[in-house]
């Protein structure tokens, strides 16, 4: 990370309300990917409007469509409660930039607790790959060119036998493992895991190297109050098939608790088999 990481990542999705359920915040133009706002990063962006007007301050759930990718600068919010209950909220949200809809997103706001253990488990997989420490830093230039300018601003590890797309070599399982840390090393909460299941290079460089991975729909899950410090991350293709693939990403706390998931549709392209 650049030292320019001590700016927060709260700092960097901030909202401002101007008017009940309309807000102004800055896509800010080194959290991006070929020059567009990472996907993760502006549903965070909504998820902070959406908690802002809702009684309920923790983000359940969470379900966007991409029409757009917005240019670096000033974006518009709106929001609109759909729904109050005792337990949870339901909250419309919508991105704009210059009058035109980028980002349609619908939120599920609830209470987590710190305290709370899983009833049951057994249907995902338990954490694994390498520590931290033994994990590669992917900043600056990756895979021997440029690479995207957020890179820069997280501390994104993958371990070194999921990183062949680096060598040109990728080992066609399509999966990613590693960890990843927020600016300045702050701890994650239900917004920045917005992010985080969004984080990871797309999971199909394993697969074969192609360019932009854009997401067209992204649904993620925050299942517990995570625990300070990094968080593990597995991020996985399942299927590709008319040039789109979905992915899933499941994010572990350090103690090893699963905080978050993910699936997302996003489009790709590839030369056709020889």
């Amino acid at each position: 990370m650049t030292d320019q990481a001590t700016t927060t990542f709260a700092d960097v999705s901030r909202v401002e309300e101007v008017a009940p359920g309309r807000f102004t915040a800055a896509a800010h133009p080194e959290w991006t990917i070929g020059g567009k706002p990472n996907g993760g990063y502006l549903l965070a962006m909504l998820g902070r409007a959406a908690t802002s007007s809702a009684s309920h301050r923790d983000v359940l759930a969470a379900s966007a469509h991409y029409l757009r990718a917005p240019e670096p600068g000033p974006v518009e919010l709106g929001v609109e409660v759909l729904r109050t209950g005792r337990s949870a909220s339901q909250v419309r949200a919508r991105l704009t930039q210059n009058d035109t809809s980028c980002v349609e997103a619908m939120f599920t706001l609830g209470a987590l607790d710190a305290e709370s253990k899983p009833y049951w488990s057994e249907g995902m997989p338990e954490p694994e790959g390498r520590e931290y420490a033994d994990c590669v830093p992917v900043t600056g230039p990756a895979g021997g060119g440029p690479g995207p300018v957020i890179m820069d601003q997280v501390d994104l590890r993958i371990q070194p036998e999921d990183l062949g797309f680096g060598r040109g070599a990728p080992s066609g399982a399509g999966v990613l493992r590693g960890w990843l840390g927020l600016p300045g090393g702050a701890d994650f909460d239900p917004l920045s895991l917005l992010y985080a299941v969004d984080a990871f290079p797309p999971a199909t460089l394993d697969i074969a190297l192609t360019g932009w991975v854009p997401t067209l729909e992204l649904t993620a899950y925050v299942r517990a109050l995570p625990a300070p410090g990094p968080v593990r991350v597995l991020h996985k293709a399942q299927l590709i098939e008319g040039n789109r693939v979905d992915e899933v990403c499941l994010v572990w706390d350090s103690r090893g608790r699963l905080v978050a998931q993910a699936t997302q549709l996003a489009g790709i392209r590839l030369d056709p088999p020889a």
